[in-house]
């Protein structure tokens, strides 16, 4: 059962034709995200990576109890390339009320009510259900999310695609984002990144030491982002991703710093 997963590349307007090693190709075709399979043990997960080569529409994910499927979307960023300048927003810069916000939306200017920060290579943020958001050109990351897919956009720039006003003002939180929810990812240095209700997520700065093997104890997907790990003798490569029933099937000897990925821990009285 572990081993290798595959990887779906989906098309977007606001993608980039000139993706970064190693996921480069000669297809010239704007990519927008590269979703990994979910490992069978871990369906309620979706790791990706987006590449960003216009600016992202304004948009938010519906709290669980928002949401037509009765499941939020909790997700949360990992910078690995940032060209010089760029940038994504993060809830408002201040406080405002449900008709500011559709005034806005309507007109455009919801842009600059946003809270909009450079980031580099390194840079964590947790984006919770009902956070608004945008990104910036320029950008490569890894998004880890709760499996679902819904997305309600405010503002697309002009774009001809579908927006979704009503149903995002049912949900979006207007109010800041915490900023105990951003922080800097040392590639040196073993951290537990999520303990949350949705998903665990580790960063290793090389093979899991005792603490972070404690942590993720059970079935687990791997995310290289340099040199690679081995799965039962199977390689998995910077910018691919791989599960197993354990970290004990993982040969993490020839590898750099990298993510894990878990189901969340049991709750007291769950």
């Amino acid at each position: 059962m572990s081993g290798l997963l595959g990887t779906t590349r989906l098309l977007k307007p606001w993608g980039r034709s000139d993706l970064p090693p190693p996921f480069a190709d000669d297809r010239g075709e704007p990519v927008g995200e590269i979703w990994f399979d979910v490992p069978p043990l871990m369906p309620r997960i979706l790791a990706k990576y987006l590449f960003t080569g216009e600016r992202l529409s304004v948009q938010v994910h519906p709290q669980a109890e928002h949401s037509p499927t009765g499941v939020g979307k909790d997700e949360c960023w990992l910078v690995t390339d940032a060209l010089p300048g760029a940038r994504l927003a993060v809830g408002f810069r201040d406080r405002f009320e449900p008709d500011e916000i559709r005034r806005a939306a309507l007109d455009g200017s919801i842009e600059d009510m946003l809270a909009w920060h450079g980031v580099t290579q390194g840079d964590f943020i947790y984006v919770p259900s009902g956070t608004i958001h945008s990104m910036g050109p320029g950008l490569t990351l890894v998004e880890i999310q709760q499996n679902t897919d819904i997305t309600y956009r405010l503002y697309d720039y002009g774009r001809p695609r579908d927006l979704h006003l009503d149903e995002a003002m049912d949900t979006i939180l207007g109010a800041p984002h915490p900023e105990d929810l951003r922080t800097r990812v040392d590639a040196d240095t073993d951290r537990l990144l999520v303990d949350g209700a949705h998903f665990r997520l580790g960063h290793c700065a090389g093979p899991p030491g005792d603490a972070m093997r404690e942590a993720f104890g059970g079935p687990v997907q791997v995310l290289p982002l340099e040199r690679h790990c081995t799965i039962l003798g199977k390689t998995v490569q910077a910018g691919g991703s791989g599960w197993a029933l354990s970290l004990a099937e993982i040969d993490f000897s020839n590898s750099g710093h990298c993510l894990l990925l878990a189901n969340p821990q049991p709750r007291r009285g769950s």
